[in-house]
């Protein structure tokens, strides 16, 4: 049995609160640390060997682990865990339980400590495990109140006994079946129903938004191309206004064409990545029950599509016109590498200062360094030589551009200003994951175990449609005014997502997470921002694609000269 203690349900890292010299040990040695896999490093654990000795099908009433004396100082870190809501993570045969080291009673909710209130210890552990045809199948563990240690008084040292007991029964669940009854647990995301309603939700958002499109925008457009077809250039320019005025513009290329196409490709490989992982978690090929497990799999998959964002990216920078690719190349190959590594370089410098689990040791620094130097980079750098060698560099615009830039009407109604379009278009597929949201962070940042993948990978798929839906009807509104400057504006409207999700995160830290200090506080919302990061490029990358297609469409279905 190895164990791992952690700090309330949401932590930067777990911390070792009995004194070296004073870990409990028995017969069996505790406290000796085991050997980890690499997404255990990433995640920050540190399981050590525990002294509690289990034997299969052997039932113990009770047995005493050992006899102590706790000291001042010792008393005072208890205390100051049970205060804090401090609980131990024990596993066996990978399957994680959980409990708390004590409890206390009659403390005020705002003034906390009080005269008469109490602060006790659990020393009993009771653990409960189910077999089925030989395997363990179910593991709990809980503590006794009848057994528990009243330490309020840490200035007079106390003597526990700490000891355990152990049932084995018959289980009727599956091996492959083992990790449902986590979906149950108290430490867990508790109603399956919720996450359908989230899926409903966002399901009933994508049907409107097709609806808009399909009845609304494309009647507009069937009018538009009627009247379009029947006037010439004189007359349109005299008589008529809207998006077929700047057919000469509107395939204009962006300001700083690498940074957007770096952009581009980086977001497209991400979402690549990350489908895959799902797909992968969702079908068992990736562990979920591991802790760490789906870290190091968007490490490795990370770096295994990089031939695909620098290909993409490529590729878009030589239709553009562009000359120098290798320069594009590079940026793609460091545009979200860079932020991670300083972000990764703050957070790490902190969990060393407090002596937290969570600082990534140097042997695992060095694993993912040469990952990248030996596997991200290189491919990075053949998907751009595939790009330039074997992709297509026609742009294929339907219209031709002119020479000298049509001027952009300034005056604008307030609702279709750029700041408005950011707003809805980053509001509106937030709303459609709002309610899964919660759950991704609470199994995040509160130690708990994510296991369905399966609704996760709906809800990113109709995130994805649900932003390019809009992007795509904020970009008509914005050609009908007759501004062509459309390419970084669709993009960024469909990463606003990105930006709501890390507004969200500063919500949750200060009314949900129960989470404070430096060290925590360094680690949620470094980690956040790249994790909205990732989903600025990502959503940015999908409404880009989805607009493009459809600006095409448009001007290919008028006569422009």
């Amino acid at each position: 049995m190895e164990y791992t203690d952690d700090a309330n349900a949401e932590d930067g890292g777990g911390f070792s609160f009995l004194a070296s010299g004073r870990r409990i040990v028995g017969d069996r040695v505790g406290a000796e640390k085991t050997k980890h896999r690499f997404g255990e490093h990433i995640a920050g654990d540190r399981r050590e060997t525990s002294p509690y000795e289990l034997s299969f099908q052997d039932d113990i009433e009770w047995r005493l682990l050992c006899k102590t004396t706790l000291e001042t100082k010792e008393l005072n870190k208890l205390k100051e865990a049970i205060h804090n809501n401090y609980f131990f993570e024990m596993f066996i045969e990978d399957l994680p339980m959980w409990g708390y080291v004590g409890d206390f009673e009659d403390e005020d909710a705002i003034l906390g400590e009080m005269e008469g209130s109490h602060t006790y210890l659990f020393p009993h552990l009771h653990f409960k495990i189910g077999t089925n045809n030989g395997q363990i199948v179910s593991a709990a563990v809980t503590t006794e109140r009848d057994r528990r240690v009243d330490i309020t008084n840490v200035h007079k040292p106390t003597t526990v006994q700490f000891s355990y007991s152990v049932e084995w029964f018959e289980d009727d669940l599956p091996w492959k079946m083992r990790m449902t009854r986590y979906a149950d647990s108290r430490f867990l995301p508790s109603s399956f129903e919720i996450h359908w309603l989230s899926i409903i939700n966002s399901f009933v958002l994508v049907l409107l938004l097709t609806a808009f499109l399909t009845i609304i925008l494309m009647r507009v457009l069937k009018n538009d191309f009627s009247r379009y077809m029947e006037l010439d250039d004189e007359s349109l320019e005299e008589e008529e206004s809207g998006w077929k005025l700047i057919h000469g513009d509107v395939f204009r290329f962006p300001e700083f064409p690498v940074l957007f196409c770096a952009s581009v490709g980086t977001g497209a490989q991400l979402t690549f990545a990350t489908l895959s992982l799902l797909v992968l978690a969702l079908t068992n090929l990736i562990s979920t029950t591991r802790r760490g497990s789906i870290l190091a799999g968007m490490v490795v998959l990370y770096c295994l599509t990089c031939s695909i964002g620098s290909f993409v990216s490529t590729r878009l920078y030589f239709q553009m016109g562009g000359k120098a690719w290798v320069r594009c190349v590079l940026f793609t190959a460091g545009l979200f590498p860079l932020p991670v590594t300083f972000v990764f370089m703050w957070v790490n410098t902190v969990a060393l200062a407090h002596g937290s689990t969570s600082a990534l040791p140097f042997t695992t620094i060095l694993t993912i360094t040469f990952i990248y130097a030996l596997v991200a980079f290189p491919l990075t750098v053949l998907g751009g030589i595939l790009a330039k060698n074997y992709a297509s560099h026609d742009f294929n615009a339907p219209t031709r551009t002119t020479k000298v830039a049509r001027e952009i009407p300034t005056e604008v109604p307030w609702y279709r200003t750029r700041f408005v379009q950011m707003l809805i278009s980053g509001f509106l597929p937030f709303s459609a994951i709002y309610i899964e949201l919660h759950y991704i962070f609470a199994a995040m940042w509160g130690h708990q175990m994510y296991t369905l993948f399966g609704i996760l990978l709906f809800a990113f798929i109709l995130l994805l449609i649900v932003t390019s839906f809009i992007s795509v009807a904020l970009l008509y509104f914005q050609l009908a005014r007759e501004d062509h400057r459309w390419w970084w504006s669709a993009f960024i409207n469909a990463g606003m997502t990105g930006l709501f999700i890390y507004a969200y995160s500063f919500f949750y830290y200060f009314h949900r997470s129960g989470m404070s200090g430096l060290l925590q506080s360094s680690f949620y919302f470094g980690y956040m921002a790249i994790i909205s990061f990732a989903f600025f490029l990502m959503l940015g990358s999908a409404g880009f694609h989805f607009s493009l297609l459809f600006v095409k469409h448009i001007y290919s279905r008028v006569k422009c000269d």
